[in-house]
């Protein structure tokens, strides 16, 4: 997702998208580690977009 995508989305919505994306990273790192990850740069796009879900949550709550 874009961060102008995440800029709008409420603070419920980025809460439940990071939740859904930390299982992800999850079951990534279980498939890593039994040899069957078939694109390990996702491990790398998941990362990074919990990371913009927190930035924006933040500055959501510093605003309010």
């Amino acid at each position: 997702m874009k961060i102008k995508e995440l800029r709008e989305m409420s603070v419920e919505e980025l809460a439940a998208r990071r939740r859904d994306l930390k299982e992800e990273m999850l079951n990534l790192r279980v498939q890593q580690q039994s040899g069957q990850l078939e694109n390990p740069a996702r491990i790398r796009q998941v990362r990074r977009e919990v990371a913009r879900i927190e930035t924006v949550m933040t500055t959501k709550r510093v605003a309010a």
